[in-house]
Order: C-alpha cells, then structure tokens, then sequence
C-alpha cells in the first residue's frame, strides 16, 4: 500500500503571537517540525509542543531558521558560512536537549522558512546546513524541498536526505514555491488543498499557479501550522489520502 508522511511546522507559539493549534495537530499528522527558537517559539511552548508530539506519537524533526525572530524568519539573509553553520548547530543541540528531557528523541531536520528556500537553490548555504548536521548527528534526516540543491548535496555528503511537497502553497513551473508576497502563494480551502495532495499521491503532480503540471517527488507533505485554517486543511488531506488508499507514516523514525 503507498505510503506518505504528513507533516507540520509547530512549537511556533508565544503568549502574545498564538499562530497554531498544535495540540489538534499533533492529533493529525506523523510528524512535527519543531521549531528551535530563533524564528519564533519560547522555551516553555516548544517544550510543551515535543511532549505533546511525544505522547502521541509522533516523530520529531527539528525546525532551525535564521535568527529573525521579529519576522518570523522568512526574511532573505547572506549569513556568512562560519556563523550560518554554527547557528544550526546551536540550534539542534538546544532541541535535542529538550526532547530528551520529555523523553523524545529527534530525528530528522527541516530548515525553515528564508533558510529553507535559500538552501533549495544556493550550494553554499546549503553544504553550510549539511555540514552543521553532520557535526551533530550524522544519522539525522534532512527533509528539504523536492528537487532542491540541499538534497544532492546532502546525499553526497553521506546523509540520508527526503523530500517534500506542500499542501498550503502554490508552486511555479519550475518547481520551486511562490513567493508569500504574490497573490494565492497560499490555498486555504481543505477540499482544493487535499484535493492537491490526493493527486500528489497517486500522480506525483501538482498544478502550478500557471495551470501547468509540475512533477514532484515527495515522501512528505507539509500543511503549515501558521497558515489559516490549518488543522481543517490537514484533516481533510488525512482523510482523502487514507480514502484513496495512502497510509500516512512517518518518512523517519523507527
């Protein structure tokens, strides 16, 4: 039976700036991208989010991004080689820490938001990445965007590498991801968005904004936790995958 990992970017959460329902999404999905609190999150929240993903079940992946936590780090940075390195180090080793102490254990990595995007397209920053990685934990899984750099070049360098599409963005022709500052680089309504995935899925495509078909390649899909309506996106991605006969299952772990 095919199989497909659903994912979502969680412990993002602060007092002030509450974006998700993480505890109704780790209901949901096989695997949480946690954030490890240069972009947004608190101690307590993200702690709180790896032992809600630990209860139940779900595999833990760590969420590194630039440090910009007033914009949520989706801002473009050329971050030099040495700190860049060293930031997702420090990053990984502070999550780490803190699934350990819920008794969890991550086991693949996600870069977020600017840092992610930039990976898929700049070697540079992305053997920066590989490299922090495989200082830390060699057996780690980098799950980066179909088709990206990151990927060859992680795969390269002896890491075990997985791709993934998403169920809340619109693409382009070329494969990569519409900027946020386009108009519909973001889908809201669950029936279009696991309509999307169910294709994905069986088909191993999805409609770019233009109207033509993109072959992706993907092991996991991701519905953000920020976006609006995020939980009924990815209830309704479950619930047709599964009614076309995809098991959802975590791409790491065992």
């Amino acid at each position: 039976m095919p199989m497909i990992d659903l994912n979502s970017d969680l412990g993002e959460n602060v007092p002030s700036r509450v974006i998700s329902d993480d505890a109704a999404m780790l209901e949901i999905v096989s695997s949480a991208n946690v954030s490890c609190g240069f972009h947004a999150g608190s101690t307590t929240g993200i702690r709180e989010t790896l032992a809600t993903a630990v209860r139940h079940g779900v595999v833990i992946g760590a969420h590194p991004g630039y440090r910009d936590y007033e914009n949520f780090g989706r801002t473009e940075m050329d971050v030099d080689s040495a700190t860049l390195q060293a930031d997702v180090e420090y990053q990984l080793g502070a999550l780490m820490g803190l699934a350990s102490a819920v008794g969890g254990r991550v086991q693949y990595v996600k870069p977020h938001g600017a840092l992610y995007n930039a990976i898929a397209h700049d070697p540079r920053q992305a053997a920066d990445v590989v490299a922090a990685i495989r200082a830390i934990d060699q057996t780690l899984v980098l799950l980066g965007l179909s088709g990206g750099v990151v990927l060859d070049i992680a795969s390269r360098a002896g890491l075990t590498v997985a791709s993934e599409a998403f169920a809340d963005r619109a693409y382009r022709p070329d494969g990569q991801l519409v900027s946020r500052s386009h108009e519909g680089a973001v889908l809201h309504d669950p029936a279009v968005v696991a309509q999307r995935m169910a294709r994905l899925a069986h088909e191993g495509v999805i409609r770019a904004i233009d109207g033509t078909d993109v072959r992706v390649h993907a092991q996991s899909i991701c519905v953000h936790g920020d976006s609006a309506g995020s939980v009924a996106m990815a209830a309704e991605t479950k619930r047709m995958l599964q009614q076309n006969g995809i098991t959802i299952a975590a791409f790491a772990g065992g």
